[in-house]
């Protein structure tokens, strides 16, 4: 099967129902995506298929088709470039473990509707959880990036 990854194409040998972040994980390589729920409800496995920002625990790679999958090891382009800075300049992270999937959730939302309200805002990233609870610092740092879009 093939795959587009981060913009290359791979060849992988799995089998279709294995879920997309154990083959970016355990057979890509690529470790930034995190596994929590396992149920598609955290939002800590987040990566974009396609342009829209998707939950990779609970989907089967037979389901991804010829869609472009981006990990957080390749968002790019300056939504993500501009939310990778604020999270640092804001310093977001406390453990840092769901902090790929919120800003992949981030990003696909910011691409999507670059001036969103407040509360598309605020609806939009409460389907991410934070174990640490670094919301506040999430939002100011997104709040950040809406304004210098």
């Amino acid at each position: 099967m093939k795959l587009r990854i981060n913009n290359q194409v791979l060849s992988l040998d799995v089998d279709p129902d294995t879920p997309l972040l154990w083959v970016l994980r355990d057979t890509v390589g690529l470790t930034g995506t995190k596994f929590s729920c396992g149920i598609g409800v955290c939002g800590a496995c987040t990566v974009h298929i396609g342009g829209e920002a998707t939950r990779s625990c609970n989907l089967p790679i037979g389901e991804v088709g010829n869609r472009e999958v981006v990990t957080i090891e390749g968002l790019d382009g300056l939504v993500g470039q501009l939310l990778k800075r604020l999270w640092i300049e804001e310093d977001v992270p406390q453990c840092g473990y769901c902090q790929p999937g919120q800003i992949m959730t981030a990003a696909g939302f910011l691409l999507n509707n670059p001036q969103p309200s407040k509360e598309e805002l605020e609806d939009f990233m409460s389907r991410v959880l934070c174990r640490c609870g670094t919301y506040q610092d999430i939002r100011r740092a997104i709040r950040r990036a809406v304004e210098e879009l």
